[in-house]
């Protein structure tokens, strides 16, 4: 038996919170009904504790000054909206509940905005619509054409997973480099330290006596003076050299020059290209499951991809498809997809279950994104490590050096 955290709403749409014990999140939907709630949210208690002193206590306190929809808010608010769907109320009525689940006032003020639209005549996906910033066009046009075909609770459910999954790899992501950029952070500011106040000090003592220094020291505090009296001057280089180079990635030809460089690094490339082929598979058997055309969900797909060098040989994609072409046959021409990974979509094509044959090829994709982060992390430590190392020897050995050479000073 495990304990549950809930959310569940009354007849009268009074918002309940409270926790029960049962076996599976199953049998606390059937205790809430025979209570006569609707389920909103079921989650085991220590996934919804961890998540509310992630947002909820963060929410609280900075929230006041950053009032920012994220893509987890967007997640949360479809896998409720699509319970509220699933128990039979209707739209309105479950985003007028919705109002008081949303944790964010900015996103409160949002679900308010999208009820008054769908009260006044139009759409889900219309009232979605105004809101581009925050429900991408994927997002609703999925919503669309379950609207559309009138399966807007079943589009709902994979709409949610689909951004759970996502969520999931993004997290996965953010959580793995966390502690590579704390070293990098730590022993960057230890060596800056150690080169502004402490050389200096030694400094002082060699020059004192007169003797010439070995070549490594000259060189240590040579770096320690420029850092000591132009910081000024590389604080402006730095941020200059970033603010260009920023400029031109996010230029049309910056940022496929960029892309393209990506794509061919030796082991990075073929960490983009997986990502963004577990992107493209989830993305694309998602809205052909849903129901989506597979031209408008090539389409959408297009616009999501993030390296240009891959959206780009996905035109040529799309045109083939256009003209009649399977789907398989231009990827593998693209050279963008890895055979295996195309043999599996034309299987899918074969078969007539090219929506789930995609979804098993992001699957196996994310599994291999996650172990070749895995393993480029457990490597990417000890190469830190070591270079923190070497540049805090040379900063001692170059001054034990210059100790040493202080025998050879006639007294």
């Amino acid at each position: 038996m495990s304990i549950f955290s809930y959310k569940a709403s009354d007849a009268a749409g009074n918002v309940f919170k409270g926790t029960l014990e049962a076996a599976e999140e199953k049998e606390v939907a059937a205790k809430l009904q025979e209570m006569n709630y609707i389920p909103i949210r079921i989650q085991a208690a220590a996934g919804v504790r961890n998540r509310f002193q992630l947002d909820g206590s963060i929410n609280l306190n900075v929230s006041r000054f950053f009032q920012r929809v994220t893509s987890k808010d967007v997640m949360m608010f479809t896998l409720d909206l699509h319970a509220l769907l699933q128990a039979g109320l209707p739209v309105d009525k479950a985003l007028s509940l919705l109002i008081n689940v949303a944790e964010k006032d900015k996103f409160k003020e949002v679900v308010a905005a999208i009820l008054k639209s769908v009260q006044s005549g139009n759409s889900l996906s219309e009232a979605l619509a105004t809101y581009p910033n925050i429900f991408p066009m994927l997002y609703i046009n999925m919503v669309k054409a379950g609207e559309t075909g009138g399966v807007l609770p079943v589009v709902l459910d994979r709409l949610g997973s689909f951004l759970e999954n996502s969520q999931d790899l993004k997290d996965y992501i953010k959580s793995a480099m966390v502690y590579p950029l704390f070293l990098v952070f730590v022993g960057g500011i230890s060596i800056i330290i150690m080169l502004a106040f402490v050389v200096p000090k030694f400094a002082i003592i060699f020059s004192d006596l007169g003797q010439a220094m070995p070549f490594s020291t000259q060189l240590l505090l040579g770096i320690s003076h420029g850092l000591r009296d132009y910081w000024w001057l590389i604080i402006a280089s730095v941020g200059a050299v970033i603010f260009l180079t920023k400029k031109y990635v996010q230029s049309p030809e910056g940022r496929l020059k960029t892309d393209r460089m990506k794509v061919k690094l030796p082991v990075i490339g073929t960490l983009v290209k997986s990502v963004e082929v577990a992107r493209f598979t989830r993305t694309l058997g998602t809205l052909i499951n849903s129901g989506v055309p597979i031209l408008p969900a090539l389409r959408l797909v297009q616009e999501i991809i993030i390296n240009q060098l891959i959206s780009g040989a996905l035109e040529t994609v799309y045109n083939r498809v256009k003209e009649g072409d399977k789907l398989s046959a231009p990827l593998l021409q693209a050279d963008i997809f890895p055979p295996l990974a195309v043999q599996m979509i034309s299987v899918g094509e074969e078969t007539g279950k090219l929506d789930q044959m995609l979804l098993r090829v992001a699957e196996n994709y994310e599994k291999t994104v996650r172990n070749m982060i895995k393993r480029f992390v457990n490597l990417l430590e000890p190469v830190m490590i070591l270079a923190m190392g070497l540049m805090v020897g040379f900063i001692v050995i170059s001054m034990l050096m210059a100790v040493f050479s202080m025998n050879d000073v006639p007294f």
